[in-house]
């Protein structure tokens, strides 16, 4: 068993990792950035070091930096968390040669997976279903228009070292598919210094699942269970559930064999997701696999009682895999909401600034992974999901009441966030129904926009009872009369109630 792991990473992540180290009493070492030395991660890690600037290239993204540190420090492994280096192939090539252990799948499954026209002729062999459309980059607009045409419209046309949504254009006609190629090659340049793209079929409002898969370095390998992702804004994730309203017994064994045959197919092994898309049919089709831990990991744990922090450090150490398929079950329904500090009526830009007012909900079957508290910033340096807020019930709709409870519970004053918007899903019918898609915000935003505001005016007020509440804690030390305390009382409980 490892000594210490060196966590490349920040925020909530950095603190699962943590906290899976302390309970295998293993010690944990923590990076930060000028930007993050007074933050959570910083102070509860057994060890934490300044690795640089608050810009993620001259800190988190530091390659060589880390590495030397992870030298230095005597690490025996570095758990990469998920973003920044974590499907980077050449920097666990870098952790390779270093004879320090990765806490993830080898840089040539990560580099084969990565790389998106590449993982499908690799399917395609593998007869895991794929998308229609081309298995090599296109290297040309006329070749392109041809195969568009070829295949029918509209089509997807995506970047082939892409993901997170990144270089992605939907076209539906001749006419479109010029100005759409120039731009996705452009972007595709510019977000991962390879512009070469390919082309799908587009599915018209498909279903997003995915499957949680676990391999060891023996070539044993078990699925942990499909996850509902359709819920998204900017093709990015923002509510997740498992199990998925709409897999039958049937389809489900055959969508997590697939997920297996694709883990093999290129001999992977620790933690990872295939991620499909499901038509209106039901039929199901490759379309990616992230070769690292998940953001909506905690809903399968919950679901199946596993850690799956704990079998990445297990299985990265040289352990058998724990756990045979029979052995594993589903127990309940499990949902996962990310709250961000962003406006959802202004296409989702950050909210940047200091958490003056931070509750988070509690309870039975409420968990909550979070890197902030309250007086921590929102950096614009970094991602700004504040924390992902889950809860577990023994079906769907107790699980969506808890939620709509645990959002209702949950305070956040000083930056705006996205808590209206999860509501009002959380409450709207086609959602309660399971009747969704991915396109299924994008098309109700502006029928969501009225509670989103309604909701914002009221977090604005409820910012004013913090600032009231901090006065009057003021006021009471220096023994202000008691009329002018039970005003700011009075005040603060209105607001809140």
């Amino acid at each position: 068993m490892f000594q210490k792991i060196l966590i490349a990473n920040r925020g909530e992540i950095a603190l699962r990792v943590i906290r899976a180290c302390r309970e295998l009493g293993i010690k944990s070492a923590a990076i930060y950035s000028e930007a993050d030395k007074a933050s959570l991660h910083t102070r509860l890690a057994d060890e934490s070091y300044y690795i640089g600037e608050s810009v993620s290239s001259k800190s988190y993204l530091n390659k060589e930096k880390i590495i030397k540190l992870a030298k230095e420090i005597n690490a025996d492994a570095i758990h990469p968390g998920y973003g920044f280096l974590s499907e980077n192939p050449d920097f666990i090539k870098l952790v390779e040669d270093s004879k320090i252990v990765f806490i993830g799948p080898s840089s040539e499954s990560v580099r084969l997976m990565g790389n998106k026209t590449e993982a499908r002729k690799l399917m395609f062999k593998s007869k895991v279903p794929i998308v229609p459309g081309t298995t090599e980059p296109i290297k040309s607009f006329e070749d392109g228009i041809k195969t568009a045409r070829e295949i029918g419209y509209p089509v997807l046309l995506k970047a082939a070292a892409g993901g997170g949504g990144k270089g992605m254009r939907k076209v539906f006609s001749d006419e479109e598919f010029r100005s759409s190629f120039e731009s996705t090659s452009r972007e595709a340049a510019k977000a991962f210094v390879d512009d070469s793209i390919y082309i799908e079929k587009l599915l018209v409002n498909p279903r997003h699942i995915e499957v949680q898969i676990l391999g060891d370095k023996f070539g044993n390998y078990v699925h942990l269970f499909e996850r509902e992702c359709s819920i998204q804004r900017r093709h990015q994730k923002i509510i997740e559930e498992s199990p998925s309203p709409v897999i039958s017994e049937k389809i489900r064994e055959q969508i997590t064999s697939a997920a297996i045959d694709a883990a093999k197919a290129c001999n992977y092994y620790n933690a990872g997701t295939v991620e499909f898309l499901l038509d209106s049919e039901k039929q199901f089709y490759f379309l990616e696999m992230n070769t690292r831990l998940q953001v909506e990991h905690p809903v399968t744990e919950w679901i199946t009682g596993i850690d799956l922090v704990k079998e990445q450090i297990l299985i990265a150490s040289g352990n058998k895999l724990r756990y045979k398929q029979k052995e594993i079950s589903s127990h309940g329904h499990a949902i996962e909401c990310r709250i961000y500090a962003e406006e959802p009526g202004e296409n989702f830009l950050p909210s940047t600034g200091i958490i003056l007012h931070y509750r988070e909900p509690s309870g039975n079957g409420i968990r909550v992974d979070s890197g902030f508290t309250q007086n921590s910033e929102i950096s614009i340096h970094y991602d700004p999901l504040i924390s992902k807020l889950i809860v577990w019930s023994d079906d769907r709709i107790s699980a969506i009441n808890k939620m709509k409870s645990a959002l209702f519970e949950y305070r956040i004053a000083g930056v705006i966030h996205n808590i209206p918007l999860l509501q009002s899903i959380m409450n709207h019918y086609d959602y309660e129904k399971g009747n969704f898609h991915i396109n299924f915000l994008e098309e109700r935003l502006a029928e969501l926009s009225g509670k989103i505001e309604q909701d914002k005016r009221s977090d604005e007020l409820k910012a004013s009872a913090t600032l009231a509440a901090s006065l009057n804690r003021n006021f009471k030390s220096s023994k202000m009369n008691e009329k002018v305390s039970d005003t700011f009382n009075n005040w603060t409980n209105q607001l809140y109630e």
